[in-house]
């Protein structure tokens, strides 16, 4: 089945013990809504629907399947049913907290805490449209990802891997404080196991092995989108596809271009969580979270002018860039 827009529940709809106020977001493996329990509390609510496998028309509550995706389908389903019960029992102010999973309408719900604020994503297209020296500063970046590392240690430590850390799933509180979203767990079995089912990984932010069939995957696969997750907020946008890299990798020099910008030992951390051979980046997020908290410059290698030149060639290295590969899209 070709990849189709799904019709979302419509608004005012009751589903169980919530009610449907109206849809937040929508893509190729689910589609999010916001909702008020039975005691008028706002919850976002995810609804496993894979668009290449199901479809759903308007007026319809249950997706059509058809018969030769059927397996697939309930295979994945099972999956994010189980990512559901396992993150019920991660409680942790940097990751997304979930209240409740329960299968209706032929599908899966995983309700969880609706926070105020935006994602890291909006922050950054919103920052490169300033007239600034950094698209975000080094003391953003290292604030937000010390932080963002203590939610997905938490989460390595309950045997789960993110996959699909991004900047549009890091959602910044009204305070600042980081939450990671949108775990891709589900995604990737149905992506290894199946390989008629597309690639459902972020590109710019999936790790090299993310590519391949019955890659060993761990920590250090996080530990690779991290690293890109910081270069979008150096760049204001994603690193060179990982599959691209292997046959021209252009990250080197992209990473040289920020020197006078950052500091050198935040610059090369993320050379360093951006390796293609996994062996050779970080192993575990713990290792990364270290150098942002103990490797910080206490006085700037670089003057005034230094930045601003460096700040020019970036600009002039990134626009012949987006010359030559213009059909780059963001996040």
């Amino acid at each position: 089945m070709a990849s189709q827009t799904n019709s979302a529940l419509p608004e005012g709809f009751q589903l169980g013990s919530y009610r449907i106020v109206k849809k937040i977001s929508s893509g190729g493996f689910s589609i999010v809504y916001l909702a008020q329990d039975e005691q008028g509390n706002s919850v976002a609510i995810k609804e496993y629907m894979p668009a290449t496998l199901a479809q759903r028309k308007p007026g319809e509550l249950a997706p059509y399947v058809p018969p030769e995706s059927l397996n697939t389908y309930r295979i994945g389903l099972k999956c994010f049913f189980e990512e559901g019960r396992a993150l019920a029992s991660i409680y942790h102010p940097n990751v997304v907290r979930v209240l409740n999973f329960f299968r209706g309408n032929d599908t899966v719900y995983m309700v969880m805490q609706y926070e105020s604020g935006r994602s890291l994503q909006e922050h950054v297209l919103r920052s490169r449209n300033k007239d600034q020296k950094d698209v975000l500063s080094e003391r953003f970046i290292r604030r937000v990802f010390t932080q963002v590392m203590n939610g997905l240690r938490e989460v390595h430590a309950n045997r789960l891997l993110h996959l699909d850390v991004k900047p549009a799933n890091i959602y910044l509180r009204m305070d600042g404080a980081p939450i990671l979203l949108d775990f891709g767990a589900a995604r990737q079995t149905l992506q290894r196991d199946f390989s008629k089912v597309y690639p459902m990984y972020t590109p710019g932010f999936a790790a090299p092995e993310l590519y391949k069939r019955d890659a060993e995957l761990g920590p250090w696969t996080d530990v690779y989108s991290v690293g890109a997750c910081i270069y979008a907020c150096m760049s204001g946008m994603p690193a060179q596809e990982a599959d691209q890299r292997m046959k021209a990798d252009k990250m080197p020099q992209a990473l040289r271009s920020f020197r006078g910008l950052y500091s050198n030992e935040l610059i090369s951390m993320t050379e360093r969580c951006l390796r293609l051979n996994s062996l050779e980046r970080p192993q575990t997020v713990y290792a990364v979270q270290k150098e942002l908290l103990n490797n910080v410059p206490e006085v700037p290698e670089f003057s005034v002018f230094d930045r601003a030149g460096a700040r020019v060639r970036y600009f002039q290295e990134r626009l012949s860039q987006f010359a030559k590969d213009h059909n780059i899209t963001w996040f």
